[in-house]
C-alpha cells in the first residue's frame, strides 16, 4: 500500500485560501502608510545587520576598554548571532499564529532594551549575555517583517519594490554599522558605547513607525494554535550547539581536537538529526487522514519539511545558495576591516571610509533590481550577485599591499554588495512566491536562519584557514629566516579571502544547476489574471 503523503490537504488549504484573498481583498491604504511601512521594515533589517557591523568595527576598543582577551571579543558577535538564528524558526512560527505586528514591535523594543544595556555595559559576561538577548529581537521581528510585507502587498510592482527595498536593508544595514561604528567609536566622548545608544533609538522609531503604518493583526485562522515546543527545543539547542562549536571551536584549548567541542558537535547534530526526524513525523501526521493529530504532543510542525520541496525542490536549491552567498560575503567584510585596521593600521575612520562605496552601490543595486526583479528571471540574477561577491573576495586575496586603494579596495568595495543585494531581494520574493499565505513567516525564517547559519559558517571556516595558513606561514618563514611576520599575516588574509571565492563560486554554480525554469519571480499581476495565479499556485503545492 502506498504509504506516501497525500496532496489533498494542502491543495485544499491553497485553493481555499486562495479564494479567500480574492473574496477579502486587501483593504486600501493611503500611499504615506506604504512608504512608512516600507521604510519601518525596511529601517529593521538595516538595525539587524547594523548591530553586528557596529561591534565588528569597534571590537578593538571595546576589548581595551573591557579588558577582553583578543580571542574572546568574537563572542560579542556570535551572541547576536546565536540567538537570532536559533530562535528565527520559533518565533516565526508563532509570529503566524498570534499576530505579526506583535511580533516585529516586541522584536524592534527588545533590540533597544538589550542594546541600551549593552552601552552600560562594564565587563565581559555582561555584554556576551546583553547581546545574545538582544538577538532575540530580529528573530522576532524579520520574519513577521517578511509576513508583513506579503500579506499587505499582493502580487504586483509595488510587492516588488517593498521586497527590494526591504532587502536592501541588509547590504546597506553594513554599511551604515560601519560608518557608524567607526565615526562614534573614534569622535564621540562615550566611543563605542555612543553606538548602542544611537541604535536605541532607530529602535524605538522602528517601533512608532509600525504602529502607525501597520494594519492591526489578523492571525492565522487555525482550529489548532499550538506550538510545537518539542521541535522548537530540539532545534534551538542543536543549532546552539552547532554554532557554538563554529564559533568557539578554532579558540578552544586545544582548537576543533578539544574534547568538549567534539562532544558539543556531535551533539549538536544529533539533536538537528532528531528535529528533522520529528518534523517529518508531525508532518505526515496532519498530511494523512485518520492519524491521531489531535493529541497534545501533535501539534503543526514548526518547519512543514514540505517548503523544501516547494517549486519541485528548488526553493531548497535557493535556501542552499543563500547560505554560501553569506559565507562569502560575511567572511570577505569582516576580513577587510581586520586587513585595513590590524594589518595596514589605519583607524576605525580611516577603514570607514574606505567601505563607503559599499553604502552607494548597495543603494543603486536595490534602485536597479526593483526595476528588473519583474522582467529577468531569478538565476541571472543570482549567478551575477554570487559571481560578484566571489570577484570581490578574489580582488582581495590577490591584492598588492604597495598598490593604492584604487586598484583593489575600491572595485572591491563596490561590487562586493551585489551578491547580498541580489540573492536577498530575489530570494525573498521567490520564498514569498513559493510559500502558503499561513508560511510566510516560518518561509522568511528558514531564509534568516540559512543567511545566520551561512554567516557563522563562514567565519568559522576562514578562521580556521587563517589560523592554519599564519602557523605554516610563520614556521616557513622562521626556518628559512628570510621574511617578515607581515608576510605571515598577509599570507594569512588572502588564505581567508580565497575561501570566500570558493564559497562565491560554489553559490554560483548551484544557481546555474538548480535554479534554470524558475523565470521572473516579481511580476505585476492584473484582476484578469487571478484564475491564472491560483492555478500556478495550485501546481507549485502539487509538487509537494
Amino acid at each position: 500500500m502506498d504509504r506516501s503523503p497525500s496532496p489533498a490537504p494542502v491543495l485544499a488549504v491553497a485553493i481555499d485560501e486562495k479564494k479567500a484573498a480574492l473574496e477579502h481583498p486587501h483593504p486600501s491604504r493611503s500611499t504615506l502608510k506604504n512608504i512608512v511601512l516600507i521604510g519601518t521594515v525596511t529601517l529593521a533589517q538595516i538595525l539587524t545587520i547594523g548591530n553586528t557591523t557596529v561591534v565588528s568595527i569597534a571590537l578593538p576598543t571595546i576589548g581595551k576598554d573591557l579588558n577582553i582577551v583578543e580571542s574572546k571579543l568574537q563572542w560579542m558577535v556570535s551572541a547576536f548571532a546565536l540567538s537570532s538564528g536559533c530562535l528565527l524558526l520559533f518565533l516565526g512560527r508563532a509570529a503566524d499564529l498570534y499576530g505579526r505586528k506583535k511580533a516585529f514591535i516586541l522584536g524592534c523594543a527588545c533590540m533597544g532594551i538589550f542594546g541600551l544595556g549593552c552601552g552600560f555595559a562594564q565587563d565581559e559576561i555582561t555584554i556576551d549575555v546583553l547581546r545574545a538577548l538582544q538577538g532575540i529581537g530580529p528573530a522576532a521581528a524579520i520574519p513577521a517583517a517578511l509576513g508583513i510585507l506579503a500579506h499587505t502587498f499582493p502580487p504586483s510592482h509595488l510587492r516588488s519594490i517593498a521586497f527590494a527595498t526591504f532587502a536592501a536593508g541588509a547590504p546597506v544595514g553594513g554599511a551604515v554599522g560601519n560608518i557608524i561604528g567607526g565615526v562614534l567609536t573614534q569622535l564621540t566622548a562615550q566611543s563605542w558605547r555612543s553606538t548602542f545608544w544611537f541604535l536605541t533609538g532607530l529602535s524605538f522609531l522602528c517601533c512608532v513607525g509600525a504602529w502607525f503604518s501597520i494594519e492591526p493583526d489578523e492571525p492565522y485562522h487555525s482550529e489548532d494554535r499550538r506550538l510545537d515546543w518539542i521541535g522548537a527545543f530540539l532545534i534551538t539547542a542543536g543549532l546552539t550547539f552547532i554554532i557554538f562549536v563554529l564559533s568557539d571551536g578554532s579558540i578552544a584549548p586545544g582548537g576543533w581536537s578539544t574534547p568538549y567541542i567534539i562532544a558539543i558537535l556531535v551533539l549538536g547534530i544529533l539533536l538537528t538529526g532528531c528535529f528533522i526526524v520529528w518534523e517529518y513525523f508531525l508532518d505526515k501526521i496532519h498530511s494523512e487522514p485518520g492519524s491521531p493529530r489531535n493529541r497534545w504532543w501533535t501539534p503543526h510542525p514548526l518547519m512543514p519539511l514540505s517548503i523544501w520541496a516547494r517549486a519541485h525542490g528548488k526553493l531548497a536549491a535557493l535556501f542552499t545558495i543563500a547560505f554560501l552567498e553569506w559565507s562569502s560575503f560575511t567572511l570577505l567584510t569582516f576580513y577587510m576591516q581586520l586587513y585595513y585596521q590590524e594589518y595596514k593600521g589605519y583607524s576605525p575612520i580611516l577603514t570607514m571610509i574606505r567601505l563607503i562605496p559599499m553604502f552607494v552601490t548597495g543603494v543603486l543595486c536595490n534602485v536597479f533590481i526593483a526595476l528588473v526583479v519583474g522582467r529577468v528571471p531569478i538565476v541571472f540574477l543570482v549567478v551575477i550577485g554570487t559571481a560578484a561577491t566571489a570577484g570581490a573576495s578574489l580582488l582581495f586575496a590577490l591584492i598588492d599591499p604597495n598598490a593604492i586603494y584604487w586598484a583593489f579596495g575600491f572595485p572591491a568595495a563596490i561590487i562586493c554588495v551585489v551578491g547580498a543585494d541580489f540573492v536577498f531581494a530575489s530570494g525573498t520574493l521567490f520564498v514569498a512566491k513559493s510559500c502558503l499565505p499561513h508560511e510566510q513567516s516560518v518561509g522568511g525564517a528558514i531564509f534568516q536562519t540559512v543567511v545566520q547559519l551561512g554567516t557563522s559558517f563562514g567565519l568559522a571556516i576562514s578562521s580556521v584557514v587563517f589560523n592554519t595558513t599564519l602557523a605554516t606561514k610563520t614556521a616557513e618563514l622562521d626556518a628559512s629566516g628570510a621574511g617578515t611576520p607581515a608576510e605571515a599575516q598577509l599570507a594569512a588574509y588572502q588564505g581567508a579571502f580565497w575561501t570566500g571565492v570558493a564559497f562565491g563560486l560554489a553559490g554560483s554554480l548551484l544557481a546555474v544547476l538548480f535554479l534554470r525554469g524558475v523565470g521572473v519571480v516579481g511580476h505585476t499581476e492584473t484582476k484578469e489574471h487571478a484564475d491564472e495565479e491560483t492555478q500556478s499556485e495550485t501546481t507549485v503545492h502539487e509538487s509537494s
